[in-house]
């Protein structure tokens, strides 16, 4: 496959003048640590002296994955069901944390196994219900894959007020997913991509090495080639989440990076087209195993480590309100000149 995308570097004409912004506030020099980083990263992206952190959105992804019926989770695949009828009736993690720092919640139905509701919260683009077992077949076909992407794509699309958005996921089986995507796109030997997800014990996570060697010595002719690993080897809601994350490349807009599952789609992202890396902040460091190992091959900083491994977006929007004080720093903070300090007493 071959996708067309057009996702430009951000502009650095602003760069000095952001600096100079930054440097000019009524602050001893770089005092204000990261979040003169952040700060700085969001007026380079949006171009602007005075950015703006605009009607900010989360979707939540959720879909099952074949590979489950291999015994690659603690939890049995009905939880994806489950949990996404606990997103709708508001008793997530997630959404507490959307509701307490004002961001507007969906959960999308990308490839559920189960039939769902209909319920205002529920965004329904169900492709399949569940991608086949990646042990034993390739997880999507090409038709399947694109329609994933350019589902999340259009999400984005939608969302026409917005310009930050949080991308979360929920489906049993996924971290077996992301630790494949990511033995197949960086080499990191596949012991160290591995975790142990929803909490398997010594025996389950030799049994899931076990498999998803299997899986890997299957599928390795596509390694490297980030669409297809994604297509043999991913989930409905990676895929969904990897096209909502280049539309917000391509739309220049901002979003926040949550732990294992999410960093493999901006992986997937990124070795389309590298771009996509100046258009997101990584929130926190999980403390599922392969995180650290995907950040840094990313380059990646995260901004807080928590030891957060739930997934569902919840850690990037435990980070949202520092990028909140970022942005409200830069355009509300005086300067020596305005306050009259006299920054030799600085």
């Amino acid at each position: 496959m071959t996708l067309q995308v057009n996702i430009q570097a951000v502009d650095n004409n602003l760069d000095t003048a952001i600096k100079d912004k930054l440097n000019n506030k009524t602050k001893p020099l770089g005092s204000l640590g990261k979040l003169e980083s952040i700060a700085f990263k969001i007026a380079r992206l949006q171009n602007n002296l005075e950015p703006s952190l605009n009607n900010p959105h989360c979707f939540v992804f959720a879909a099952d994955h074949g590979l489950a019926q291999q015994g690659v989770s603690a939890f049995p695949q009905e939880v994806t069901a489950q949990m996404v009828m606990n997103f709708i009736g508001g008793g997530a993690a997630i959404n507490v944390l959307c509701q307490q720092h004002g961001i507007a919640f969906n959960v999308v139905n990308a490839g559920v196994a189960s039939d769902l509701p209909s319920h205002p919260l529920l965004i329904d683009r169900c492709i399949k219900q569940g991608t086949n077992n990646s042990y034993t077949d390739s997880a999507m076909s090409q038709a399947e894959l694109d329609q994933a992407i350019n589902t999340g794509a259009q999400l984005v699309d939608e969302k026409h007020d917005s310009n930050t958005f949080i991308f979360g996921e929920m489906g049993i089986g996924n971290t077996a997913s992301a630790s494949l995507i990511m033995h197949l796109l960086t080499d990191v030997p596949l012991d160290a991509c591995i975790g142990r997800g929803t909490g398997l014990d010594d025996e389950g996570l030799k049994q899931k090495l076990a498999i998803l060697a299997h899986v890997a010595e299957r599928h390795k002719e596509h390694a490297g080639n980030p669409l297809e690993v994604l297509r043999c080897v991913g989930g409905l809601e990676i895929a969904m989440m990897c096209g909502a994350m280049l539309a917000c490349g391509e739309q220049k807009k901002l979003f926040l990076v949550d732990g294992f599952i999410a960093t493999a789609a901006v992986l997937v992202a990124s070795k389309i087209t590298p771009n996509i890396l100046d258009y997101c902040v990584f929130s926190h460091l999980s403390d599922e195993q392969g995180h650290r190992l995907m950040l840094e091959h990313l380059n990646a900083t995260p901004l807080l480590q928590l030891s957060m491994r739930l997934g569902e977006g919840s850690g990037a929007a435990t980070a949202f309100p520092l990028l909140q004080s970022a942005v409200a720093l830069l355009n509300q903070m005086a300067s020596f000149d305005s306050a009259n300090v006299s920054t030799s007493n600085v």
